[in-house]
């Protein structure tokens, strides 16, 4: 079975309902698709001491290759924010050195339908990894 963007999508925004956001109250889910078909899930986890806090991305990508996942082909972020959420510089490193060939996906979560996509390459075009 194919896995759409919009499919994806929807993933990411129920993972964001397991938000732990106590501080800004900004929900953010991600979903990370492997190119078996399989959906990880994650989503922000926050903390009084601010550094601790992790993103949605980083928690599904970790979930992920701590289950022995890999081969990712994409993921889905969404919060409540105009054309969605785009991840963070640590994302983008991490994404790039564990999933640089995928596709990014994201969304307002008052608004699934407006989907906007990015190449994990254009997101961090100088990362700090050489890939073949």
């Amino acid at each position: 079975m194919k896995i759409t963007s919009t499919q994806l999508v929807r993933a990411a925004a129920v993972a964001s309902k397991y938000s732990a956001s106590p501080y800004s109250r900004f929900k953010v889910g991600a979903a990370l698709l492997t190119r078996a078909g399989e959906i990880i899930g994650g989503a922000n986890v926050e903390s009084a001491s601010y550094g601790l806090t992790c993103c949605a991305e980083r928690i599904a990508l970790f979930k992920a290759l701590t289950d022995g996942k890999k081969n990712f082909v994409a993921m889905a972020v969404v919060a409540r924010c105009d054309g969605g959420p785009t991840p963070c510089g640590a994302c983008r490193q991490l994404l790039m050195e564990y999933a640089p060939d995928a596709k990014v996906f994201v969304a307002d979560s008052n608004d699934l339908k407006s989907i906007r996509d990015f190449t994990v390459r254009e997101l961090l075009p100088a990362a700090f990894v050489s890939l073949p």
